[in-house]
């Protein structure tokens, strides 16, 4: 069974920056020290039932003033198929916003661009200048990968006046706009209502992943509910299965993980091979 992973990362600690993970900076998780360490293609290591067929990494801090070393980097030491969804920080003016992006374009294997929006989603997509530069990434047929919570109703506003204004450009949602472990609370309901809204658009999709930051101690029949939840708005086509790799081994191991997407989230075999595979073939352009 081939799998192409759309969400994962990994780290040379040698080489990068990786602000992120020095223990006195945020986020301040308790287990950070875990995934303090170098991560590369070989520790991708699967079940003898499943090929890692190739992966999509998504930015992770190595340099995000200059996040074309990032991309140097992975292109010098990846031999599985790839794709790069690298770090372009949206807010920069115009200017420099080109400058870094003319950067970044003159490597192969990057498909996107990620800035993490979190908490500042609805204030940051609602600048003039920001949406100048996420159309700038639509000319230039580039995706955008947005973190952000779907829960909240001003965040998704600001992002589905994005997706009306510039239809053009294609965004992928990042760890299911992060739904509450809590399927009965009203915030699962207003992240419902959300990707309801959100799946209209058809340059819209989601991946399905970053279960153990919202759980550490996640249940399998939350992950399934979800998984089925995001396939009834956003269709067979548009969602994907990821890892978020190593971030995933706060609770699963690598294969375990994976198996558990083959083997237990009651999709049919159809279905199955869109959501670990085809999808993420034909979004990230492999």
């Amino acid at each position: 069974m081939k799998i192409i992973d759309p969400h994962l990362h990994l780290f040379d600690l040698t080489k990068g920056d990786y602000h992120w993970l020095k223990a006195d900076n945020p986020p301040t998780w308790p287990d950070k020290e875990q995934i303090n360490q170098d991560f590369l293609e070989d520790d991708l290591q699967l079940s003898s039932n499943v090929e890692l067929a190739g992966f999509v990494h998504i930015e992770a801090g190595f340099d995000n003033n200059e996040p074309w070393r990032e991309i140097q980097w992975l292109q010098s030491v990846c031999q599985k198929p790839f794709r790069s969804v690298a770090c372009l920080d949206i807010t920069l003016s115009p200017q420099i916003f080109a400058l870094h992006l003319s950067k970044l374009l003159a490597f192969d294997s990057v498909v996107g661009c990620r800035y993490i929006l979190d908490d500042e989603a609805a204030i940051l997509l609602s600048k003039t200048h920001v949406q100048n530069n996420l159309k700038r990434l639509a000319q230039h047929q580039l995706s955008f990968d947005a973190q952000l919570s779907l829960r909240d109703n001003d965040s998704v506003q600001a992002l589905i006046n994005i997706l009306t204004s510039i239809p053009e450009l294609t965004i992928i949602i990042n760890h299911g706009g992060w739904p509450s472990a809590d399927r009965s609370n009203s915030d699962y309901k207003h992240w419902l209502t959300n990707i309801e809204a959100l799946a209209k658009f058809p340059q819209c999709a989601i991946k399905c992943s970053g279960w153990e930051m919202t759980d550490r101690q996640y249940k399998q029949a939350w992950l399934c509910n979800v998984i089925e939840d995001c396939l009834t708005y956003f269709g067979d086509d548009r969602v994907m299965l990821a890892s978020n790799f190593p971030l995933c081994l706060f609770t699963r191991e690598y294969a375990v993980l994976w198996q558990s997407y083959c083997d237990r989230t009651g999709l049919s075999q159809q279905q199955l091979a869109a959501v670990i595979y085809k999808n993420s073939y034909n979004w990230y352009k492999f």
